[in-house]
Formats: structure tokens, sequence, C-alpha cells
């Protein structure tokens, strides 16, 4: 019996060893503290990025796999496998993947290829995070979809709840995606001197990989992750928790030769202004620049500009404001947005909290477009501690009323207990908008996180201008438990009346805000086509912070229903209250009186998840507003996708006030076009009409990456007065540009 079982073991046994998975070397272990790692592979031949995996090393190194999902089912195996890979040589790092798939290809969700846009965050995509200082809380991204469009972004204090994120961080990178019977593949070639890291050849890095399928709305991770971090439904969100990454060992980097890009540019523009006094016709001007990108060292980068110029950027989307406060118009501009991480200041989306630095302020005033001369910036890591300097020169010799001005920004922000910080800010405008001198800014800032779910937020800042003297302080104390079950938030705001940030924005002024909210999300199990439901309850006052009088309050009950499908359906009730202690003009020839106003209004909307081909929110809000009525009825946030390619992304709302002051209608609409030939060439249109403004604008733009960070830009926009339902004949210009710009990335 004996000897005639020995054979047949004997052949399992060779059978089993000479199999290829045994033959694989495997890389992937735990760590003495329990976390995963994965040990990097060096390779002696370049990896080719092509998308096919055909190189011997694929057969010889056993692949990464066994994802765990983080939503919906937290915690249990990924529906589908993912193979992974990480190598390096003397210059690059690489990641690829194997993404398996058990439906044909006309069932994934793949519809957009520009890079960077917020759409490829709702296509099917593999995505990996590099902790490179491996302090557990700051990292870079890679992100890519089945047809070949990505992104990357920088990570910051593990996101802070969104703001964190800067999906306009570009760097020099390469991919490639290609198919198996099975799935698709995706190879990146990431150089290290595109990164920034702690000095040394030998490195230990933080790393995480994910995997979004969007048709059953599914995000798994390398490492397990509460179900919490994914801040509601969020299949992007949970990236963001770097302190929970893997490790990622034995890999070694070139040692630091002298880094230096620069990016020369050319600029031609032909500019028609009827409005501009005297009115400029047809009027040709060209210019040159340069950028300069510098590395310090390994962990600190230092930008030069000259003679800044930013005529690819898109024009601003207009808002409608039915309020008596400042609308806020994010940064579009490169310059700005690349390194804004290190400059953030805490800042909770509950509270009404002014922006200690926005860098609209710069170049941008009175309305007009003050040229920039010249510009230096300083970002990166010292330690554990967070670096952003920035200085601004700005030329208004040749603008009636603006004068020249030199801005200045220092942040520091030191990194404390697991994931917290606290940290310093100084700003510094030349010329005071204020009077004859000069602004300054100083202020100090705390950001605590601990457990999973718990955040206090907390600041003092002060500001120096002439002829403000006294209250011109602001400061706040938060608190945030964000489950995924229960949340709760309770805060209060302090912005004197002479607080006065001239880099930066403040929405309304000389207030007390006190705000506190308490949401239940349950997850039901009997119910297989819901994901989450959410009861949440809202109220917040603003008091004068002088006189310390009730200005506005509001409750505000909500319920939402997120199916699995994404789609959203939900239903507020608010109930309002606003002092008026002077006219208020809320729209052309409707004046409302000081006095008090107490109305409740009602709003229900369904949205469209975002991987539909056709997707949008619509809404309508009707009730009380101020002494009558409002009904409002608008689509938002849509896209209709007409291939891969081509895509339109519509908008339109109108508001309907009835008040016994008057009666008035806004209406604003916006429809975006965008074909994408590749990746890297785009066209986009933007065409919008606002009724308030009698304005119809239209801004055309195409963008061609060249080379890997050189660019040619050609822009058409224009704005016409039209009031297509006062008088339809009205389509008078008031200005028009072309411009053509190209710039070249020189790596030396």
């Amino acid at each position: 019996m004996a000897s005639s079982l020995l054979p047949g073991c004997l052949t399992a046994l060779l059978a089993a060893t000479s199999s290829p998975a045994a033959a694989q070397e495997v890389v992937i272990d735990r760590s003495a503290d329990g976390r995963i790692s994965i040990r990097a592979v060096r390779v002696n031949e370049p990896i080719e990025i092509d998308g096919e995996l055909t190189e011997a090393v694929y057969r010889d190194i056993q692949p990464i796999s066994d994802f765990i999902q983080q939503i919906p089912d937290e915690g249990a195996p990924a529906s589908e496998r993912t193979e992974v890979w990480v190598f390096f040589d003397d210059d690059n790092l690489y990641v690829t993947a194997k993404n398996y798939e058990s439906v044909p290809e006309v069932d994934w969700v793949a519809n957009e290829m520009r890079r960077d846009t917020s759409q490829l965050r709702t296509n099917d995509s593999f995505s990996v995070m590099l902790d490179t200082y491996l302090d557990r809380r700051n990292g870079v991204a890679f992100l890519v979809s089945p047809i070949g469009g990505f992104s990357d972004f920088a990570i910051a204090n593990e996101g802070d709840r969104g703001r964190g994120v800067n999906f306009d961080w570009n760097i020099v990178w390469d991919s490639r995606v290609g198919r198996f019977d099975g799935g698709w593949t995706v190879e990146m070639e990431i150089p290290f001197r595109s990164l920034r890291y702690e000095p040394g050849e030998e490195q230990l890095w933080g790393i995480q990989f994910r995997r979004i399928i969007r048709r059953l709305n599914e995000a798994s991770y390398l490492t397990e992750l509460p179900i919490s971090a994914a801040l509601g439904n969020s299949l992007v969100a949970g990236m963001w928790r770097i302190s929970e990454a893997g490790d990622l060992e034995e890999l070694q980097v070139p040692p630091r030769n002298f880094n230096l890009e620069i990016k020369p540019y050319g600029l031609g523009t032909l500019t028609t202004n009827r409005r501009a006094t005297p009115p400029v016709d047809n009027e040709a001007e060209q210019q040159y620049g340069v950028d300069v990108k510098f590395g310090i060292t390994n962990n600190l980068t230092a930008d030069f500009t000259y003679n800044t110029d930013f005529a690819q950027v898109e024009v601003d989307e207009r808002q409608v404001n039915l309020t008596r406060f400042n609308l806020f118009f994010p940064e579009k501009r490169d310059f700005f947005l690349e390194g804004r991480g290190n400059f953030d200041f805490v800042q909770p989306r509950n509270l009404d909290i002014p922006t200690m630095f926005f860098s609209r302020r710069i170049g941008l005033e009175q309305g007009q477009i003050v040229p920039i001369d010249a510009g230096a910036r300083l970002t990166g890591k010292i330690g554990n501690v967070d670096v952003g300097a920035l200085n601004i020169n700005t030329d208004g010799s040749d603008l009636p009323g603006i004068e020249s001005t030199s801005f200045s920004v220092l942040r520091l922000k030191q990194d404390v207990f697991g994931r917290s910080t606290v940290g310093v800010m100084l700003t510094d405008r030349s010329n005071s908008l204020a009077g004859d001198g000069s602004n300054q800014l100083y202020g100090i800032d705390g950001s605590f996180d601990f457990l999973d779910d718990y955040s206090i937020d907390t600041y003092f800042a002060k500001t120096e201008s002439p002829g403000l003297p006294d209250q011109d302080q602001s400061y706040m104390g938060n608190f945030d438990y964000n489950g995924d079950r229960y949340g709760l938030t309770a805060g209060y705001l302090v912005v004197e009346k002479n607080f006065n940030p001239e880099i930066g924005f403040k929405r309304r002024n000389n207030f007390k805000q006190m705000q506190s909210s308490a949401r239940f999300s349950p997850r039901p199990a009997s119910i297989d086509w819901i994901r989450r439901f959410n009861f949440q309850a809202l109220t917040q006052s603003y008091w004068s912070a002088d006189l310390d009088e009730l200005e506005t309050r509001q409750h505000q009950l909500i319920f939402n229903t997120e199916f699995e499908s994404s789609d959203q359906f939900q239903v507020s009730i608010s109930d309002d209250f606003e002092m008026l202690t002077r006219p208020f003009a809320i729209a052309r020839g409707v004046t409302l009186q000081p006095g008090d106003y107490d109305f409740t209004n009602y709003e229900v909307f369904y949205r469209l998840g975002a991987q539909r081909r056709f997707s949008g929110r619509f809404s309508m809000r009707f009730g009380d507003f101020w002494s009558g009525e409002n009904t409002a009825f608008g689509y938002d946030f849509g896209r209709i996708e007409i291939s891969p390619q081509l895509s339109i992304e519509p908008g339109y709302l109108i508001n309907q006030v009835k008040l016994p002051e008057g009666e008035f209608r806004t209406e604003l609409g916006r429809a975006r076009v965008t074909y994408t030939f590749s990746p890297r060439m785009y066209f986009s249109g933007l065409v919008q009409y606002d009724s308030n403004a009698s304005s119809f604008s239209t801004n055309f733009r195409f963008r061609w990456e060249w080379a890997p960070g050189s660019e040619l830009f050609l822009v058409y926009s224009d704005d016409r007065d039209t009031s297509p339902f006062g008088d339809p004949r009205s389509f008078e210009l008031r200005n028009r540009g072309w411009a053509i710009k190209f710039n070249r990335l020189f790596q030396i």
C-alpha cells in the first residue's frame, strides 16, 4: 500500500514545484507591526510601456492580489481579481496591473479620456498612491482608466475631507493600457526625478492600490479600510486614508542630480473690447515669458516665473446670487494651483470661515487682469514641517486706480501626533486697499484628528490695515465626528468687523456663527436596491460681532436616499430668518427694506449617477422667500455621453421670484461640449447665458500636450449683450479675444 502511494506523491510534488506559480518569487508580506509590506523588485532591462505585459519579469514575480472591498461590502473580497507588480530601475518606478472583468467590455464604465478631469473619477480605474516621505499623512497618486484616461494628484493631511486633494498637481510620467482575454491592463512609468522624497539610496515608502468598478459602485484596496473613510459613499475618498496604507520596501532611488526644468512660452493675442475707454478693436499683441522649476534638495522645490500669462485658462462659470454676500469663484491658473496644498489653512466645511490665502487676489483687481511681472515660490518639506513661501509682483502702472503691488505669503505646518498638524501663516500686501500703507495677516491653526472619525480644528488670526484699528481678529473652534452610521458637528466662529485679509476671501463680515448638526445614516441590509439613508438636522445662526444682534438663522431637516445604482433622491425643508439693517437691492428695480424676514422653503431633487451615459441633477425649490415667494427649477451637474470621446455637459436654472416690492426672473444656462482626440489632446467649448447680466458668452479651447509637459493652446472667447426675453434682436458684442500660446519644457 505504501509503495503504491509513493510514486503518486512524488509525481504530485514534482508537478507542484514545476508549476509557474510555485516558481514565482513572492514579494508581499507583513511587517512587524502587522502592516502589509511589498518588496520592490529591481529590473535590469527597461519595462516597455505598451500595456502588453510580455516581459519575463511578469512570469518570474508573483503578483500582488486579494484586494479588499471598502465599499459597498466593508471587509469582503473584491468582486473582480486584480493583480499588481511593482518594479524599478535606475531611473523609474513601474507599477503594473492586470484588471480582470467577468463582463464584456461593453458593460465597463469608461467614457472619459481627458487628463485630470473630474469625470475620470466616475469611470472604472486602477490607482496607486505613494507616501514618499512615509509620514502617513501626505502622498501623491496616479489613476488610469481602461481607455487610457489618466490623472495625477497630491494628497495633503489625508485629504482633509476633500480640501487637501489637489487634482491640479501635475508631473511628467507615462502610462499605457491594453486588453487580454478577460480584462484590461495598465503599465505606469513614474520617473524618480518627478517625485520628492527623503535623502538616501535605500527608501521605505507607503503604498496603496485601488480598483474602482463603477457598474458595481465598488472600491477595493490593497489594505482593509473602514467604510467611514469613504465619507459617505465616495468611491475615491478611501485613497486619502494614507495612515492605513501598506509599506513599499527595498526601493533604491538614484542619487539626487541637478534637477532643473525650464519652460518658456510665446503668446499672440488679438483683442476687441467695445466697453474700454477708448474702445479697442482687433488689437494685436505678442509676449514671451518663462517658468523655471529648480529642485533645491530632494524635499524642496523652488519655482520662478517671469512675465506670467494665463491666456489658456477657461473662463469662470457664472453664478446666480440672491443673497447679500460675496460669491466664491475658484482659482483656475496653473501656477497657483500646483502648490496650493502647502498653503492651506484650516477650514472646516460646516463654518463660514474666511480663506486666509486666496490666490485670485493676485493679478485680478476691480474686474481687471493686472500683469504679473515676476514671482517665486518655495514648497516642500523639511523634516516633519511642510513649507510654503510665495512672493509675486504685479504691475498696475498702465491701469487707472490700480497700484503695482508685491504679495508675500509664508506658511509653515508641522506634523504632530499620528494624524494632526499645527501651523502658522503670514501674508503681506505692500499696498493696502484700505488706505495708504500695507496689509498683513498673522495666523496660527491646529487640526487634530484622532481615532478613525474624530477631529477638532481651531485657529486664531489677526490683520493689520491702515485706518482699521482694533476689532481685527478672527478665531474658531470646531468639533466633527464623521462616522459611517452617525455624524455630529458643533462649531463657533468669530470674524470681527475690521478683520481684513487682503490676500484672502471672506463671504461676509462682522459676525459670530454658531453651528451644530446631527446625522443618522443606516445601511439597510434588507433593501438590496438602497445603499444608504441619510437623516440630518442642522441649525446655524449668525450674530453681529460688535452689537451681538441676530442677523441670520437657519434650521434645516434633510432626508437623502442613496441607491445602489449611485442615484440619489433628497427632500429638505429650511426655516430661515434674516434681519436687514439697510436696504438690499436683490434685483434691478427691486429693493428690500430694513426689517425682519422669516420664511420657509422646500427643496426636492433627484440625481442620476455620474457613471450613466445621461446624468445630472433635477431640482425644484419652492416656498416663502423674503417677503414673498420663489419657485426655482434646475438641471445641473449634467452630462450626456455621445461617445467616449464626445460629451455635452448642459445645465439650466430658473428662479421665478414674486415679492410685494416687485417680481423678477433669473435664468442661468450653460453647456460645455468636449471632444477628446487622445488623453493629451482635446477641444472644449463653453457657452453661457446669464439673464441678470444680459450676457451671452462663449469660450472655446484647444489643448495639445505635444510632448510631456509641453503644450499648444488655441483659445477664442467673446461676450455679447443680449436679452432674448426683453429684446431678442439685441446681440451686441462687448468683447472678443483670440489667443495662441506655445510652451516647451526642457528638463536638465
